[in-house]
């Protein structure tokens, strides 16, 4: 990979961590492990129980990790695969780029990688906050390709307070302890060109 030096985080909250690395990734670098992620990854697009209703998932995914990182979600338990060398080696990135800041750390054990094919597929309102990973998560999240916003709403609150935070190609956001507890966030769709990897770090505990 290229040896740069990763853009200044940008916090975007302090209690709890909210924060963005733009260039985590060299655009260079970003662009090649998207294609070879995008080939090479077995990708599904599985069906979930929503409200009582089944559903296929409105974009492919992943899920990926140590062989005891069983992950259940709306009903359904999700095995992993094992670790893609290019993924592995981006996890580490990661926890070296966090305990090398100021900023909250995990020994991530998983990832759900998410695709998007185009700006209409899309991700629900959700927060990340399944018992598997704890009281008190962090959710390191890579975004690759069509840089598009994640929306955040408060839980509480009326009305509830919301807002965009865009995602470049190759960058990273932290959502440090505490954001799932006050937080939802979704992926809506947007008439944006293109295709959009998206890789969440976890640690299920």
């Amino acid at each position: 990979m290229t040896d740069t030096t990763p853009i200044e985080w940008q916090r975007l909250n302090d209690s709890p961590v909210l924060t963005l690395l733009p260039g985590f990734l060299s655009p260079a670098d970003a662009t090649r492990i998207q294609h070879a992620l995008d080939q090479e990854i077995v990708w599904s697009s599985p069906t979930i129980r929503l409200y009582g209703r089944l559903h296929t998932i409105p974009r492919a995914q992943c899920w990926m990790g140590d062989s005891d990182a069983g992950y259940r979600y709306s009903g359904q338990t999700f095995q992993p695969q094992p670790w893609h060398p290019l993924v592995r080696m981006l996890r580490d990135r990661v926890k070296d780029v966090l305990r090398s800041s100021d900023l909250p750390s995990a020994d991530f054990n998983s990832v759900l990688l998410n695709r998007y094919a185009s700006g209409e597929q899309r991700m629900g309102w959700h927060s990340d906050d399944e018992p598997e990973l704890g009281d008190h998560p962090i959710v390191a999240s890579l975004s690759l390709g069509s840089e598009r916003p994640l929306r955040f709403r408060e839980k509480t609150g009326s009305p509830r307070h919301a807002f965009n935070v865009w995602l470049p190609h190759g960058s990273l956001l932290l959502m440090g302890p505490g954001a799932q507890q006050r937080w939802q966030h979704a992926l809506a769709p947007r008439a944006i060109q293109g295709c959009r990897l998206n890789l969440t770090f976890r640690r299920i505990v």
